[in-house]
């Protein structure tokens, strides 16, 4: 994991009630970052399949298949079982200012849909990445939200830099208890 400068440890912070921010400095050019973003099968490699459009209004669709992420990825822990296989996750862009923007609501059809937006910048053969996901239903899925990205962003990281992750589910447990941790100890 690549931490930006001035970001410290490369955790995401909690930057209001409802929303984590976390940022990732990850090899260049923008436009390569911008395909693992948008692309189904770059972004397959890091988080999920899925059709997302390139207009605001377009339609979002994640398709989720965490053990495909890296190496021995094992079956999820009890609490996220109906996640094991395949689980799917529908939206609608907000915002869509290729290679620098891309913004789409995130679990429509649910009770709490959120949003989620990634925001990219060019530093020098480097890009910085920063995602913030904002209207998180509940303080209690401030933990698991801060560590789905924290891992997926992790093999992001790897996968563009040609180096080998270790499983999904078994480095989210681990941050999302420590995650947990952080936040009752504030």
């Amino acid at each position: 994991m690549t931490a930006p400068a001035g970001t410290g440890d490369g955790l995401a912070r909690i930057v209001a009630p409802d929303t984590a921010r976390i940022e990732r400095l990850l090899p260049g050019p923008i436009e390569r970052i911008w395909a693992y973003l948008t692309q189904e099968d770059k972004r397959r490699q890091w988080m999920a399949s899925g059709i997302i459009g390139d207009a605001t209004g377009a339609g979002v669709e994640h398709i989720f298949r965490h053990e495909e992420l890296g190496s021995d990825c094992g079956e999820p822990p009890p609490k996220y079982a109906a996640l094991a296989g395949e689980s799917r996750i529908h939206g609608h862009i907000i915002a869509c200012e290729p290679p620098h923007l891309l913004a789409y609501t995130w679990g429509e059809g649910t009770p709490t849909p959120s949003q989620v937006r990634f925001e990219l910048k060019a530093r020098g053969a480097e890009v910085l990445l920063v995602v913030t996901h904002a209207r998180i239903a509940a303080p209690e899925m401030m933990a698991s939200v801060a560590a789905g990205w924290h891992t997926h962003l992790d093999i992001l990281a790897n996968v563009v830099s040609g180096r080998p992750s270790s499983g999904f589910w078994e480095k989210h447990t681990r941050l999302e208890q420590a995650y947990a941790q952080r936040m009752t100890a504030r």
